[in-house]
C-alpha cells in the first residue's frame, strides 16, 4: 500500500509543504490543469509538474486525472483525434515516470453534491447530496459549480452537448467505451501505465445522463472489455458506497488485483439515494472502514491509496472536499489500521 494525497497545483491552498509534513504520506496525486481537454499533455509540461513535487521531498504517483473528451462519450466525429491526443499523453506520462492514470466516463458531469458546506452536529461541514434537490436543479442555468467539474463550457455550448446526449442510452456509452479502451489500453500496455477508471458519483443517473460505472455487475462487465492488467479500477468507497446495494468488501475481495488505486472516505446514508460525506472513521458513516482496508491487506494488496474527501474542519477554508486536516486525520486512519494489521501478523 502506497500512501498519496491529492493536490491541485500551485492555486491550492493545501501546499505540498503542508502534505509533507502528514505521517506516511510520500506520493502526490494532481495533474496538468491548465491544458484544455482533448489537447495532447506535452513531456516538457508533465515534467514541471514532477520537478515541483520533487523539490518539496514528496513523488508524483499517480495522475488524476487525464480527462476523457466528450466526443469519445458520444462517439462523435472527432473522437479519433481526441483518443491519439489521449495515447500521445499516456506515452509522455511513461517517459515521465508515470504509471498510473486515473480517469472517468461519466457524461458531462463530474461528482455531482447538492450543498458544499452541509454542517454536522460537531461544528464541521460537509458535501451532501439531496436527491429532491438534485431533481430540481437546472444543469442549463449557468449557476452550478463543483470542485473538479470542468467548467470550460460556455451557457450555450453546455446547451449544445446536453442536447446531444438526447439519444445516447447506456449501452451506446458502452459501446463507445470499448471503442476507447480497445485503442488506449494497447498503449498503456506497450508503455506499462495502468489504467484506472473511477465510478460514477452517485451511481445512478442525474440529469438524464446515462451512468455505467456503477456496481459490481457493471465492473464485471467493464474489465472484459479489454481483458488486460492495464486496464483497472480505481475503487472509491465514497462513490460506490452511496448505493446500498454495493458491497465495498467484496468488491475489494473480488477485483483486488485489478484495483490499481483506491480512495477512501466515509458516507453516512440519510435516505433513498441522499447523503452526507463523513470523517473516515468506520463509526462515522456508513461504511466499514476497517473492514476495507483489512480486505485489501488480506489480499497483500500493494497498489496506490488516498484519503477522499474530508469534512472541513478547524476554521479551515477552502475547496470543499478537500482541505487538509481531515483528509490528513483519514490518511493516518488508514496507516494506523494498516500497521495494527502488519504487526498481528507477527
Amino acid at each position: 500500500m502506497k500512501m498519496t494525497f491529492r493536490w491541485y497545483g500551485k492555486d491550492d491552498p493545501v501546499t505540498l509543504e503542508k502534505i509533507r509534513q502528514i505521517p506516511g504520506v510520500t506520493g502526490i496525486v494532481s495533474a496538468v490543469y491548465d491544458i484544455p481537454v482533448g489537447e495532447a499533455w506535452s513531456y516538457e509540461r508533465i515534467m514541471e509538474l514532477k520537478k515541483e513535487v520533487e523539490d518539496a521531498g514528496l513523488e508524483l504517483s499517480v495522475i488524476e486525472s487525464v480527462p476523457v473528451h466528450e466526443d469519445i462519450k458520444i462517439g462523435g466525429g472527432n473522437r479519433d483525434k481526441y483518443i491519439e491526443n489521449y495515447c500521445t499523453t499516456l506515452r509522455n506520462l511513461a517517459k515521465a515516470g508515470i504509471d498510473c492514470v486515473c480517469y472517468n466516463f461519466m457524461p458531462v458531469f463530474d461528482w455531482t453534491r447538492s450543498e458544499l458546506g452541509h454542517p454536522l452536529p460537531d461544528g464541521s461541514t460537509v458535501l451532501s447530496y439531496d436527491n429532491e434537490t438534485v431533481l430540481n436543479m437546472n444543469p442549463l442555468s449557468g449557476e452550478l459549480s463543483l470542485p473538479g467539474w470542468d467548467e470550460s463550457y460556455t451557457k450555450d455550448e453546455m446547451k449544445d452537448l446536453m442536447a446531444k446526449y438526447d439519444n445516447i442510452t447506456e449501452e451506446d456509452l458502452w459501446n463507445n467505451l470499448k471503442y476507447f479502451l480497445d485503442r488506449v489500453i494497447k498503449v498503456a500496455e506497450e508503455v506499462k501505465v495502468k489504467m484506472a477508471i473511477h465510478p460514477d458519483d452517485p451511481p445512478w443517473s442525474i440529469f438524464g445522463l446515462p451512468r455505467i460505472i456503477t456496481s459490481k455487475a457493471n465492473l464485471e462487465r467493464f474489465l472484459k472489455l479489454y481483458d488486460s492488467p492495464y486496464n483497472g479500477l480505481t475503487l472509491c468507497t465514497g462513490s460506490l458506497g452511496i448505493s446500498p446495494d454495493n458491497d465495498i468488501i467484496d468488491m475489494v475481495n473480488s477485483f483486488h488485483d485489478r484495483i490499481h488505486f483506491a480512495h477512501i472516505r466515509n458516507i453516512k446514508i440519510t435516505g433513498e439515494r441522499c447523503f452526507e460525506e463523513a470523517g473516515h472513521k468506520t463509526d462515522a458513516g456508513s461504511l466499514d472502514i476497517y473492514g476495507i482496508i483489512k480486505a485489501y491487506h488480506d489480499n497483500g494488496w500493494e497498489g496506490y491509496i488516498r484519503p477522499d474527501h474530508g469534512r472541513m474542519i478547524w476554521g479551515e477554508t477552502g475547496k470543499p472536499g478537500y482541505g487538509l486536516y481531515d483528509r490528513a486525520l483519514g490518511a493516518v486512519y488508514i496507516n494506523g489500521i494498516w500497521e495494527a494489521l502488519d504487526r498481528s501478523e507477527n
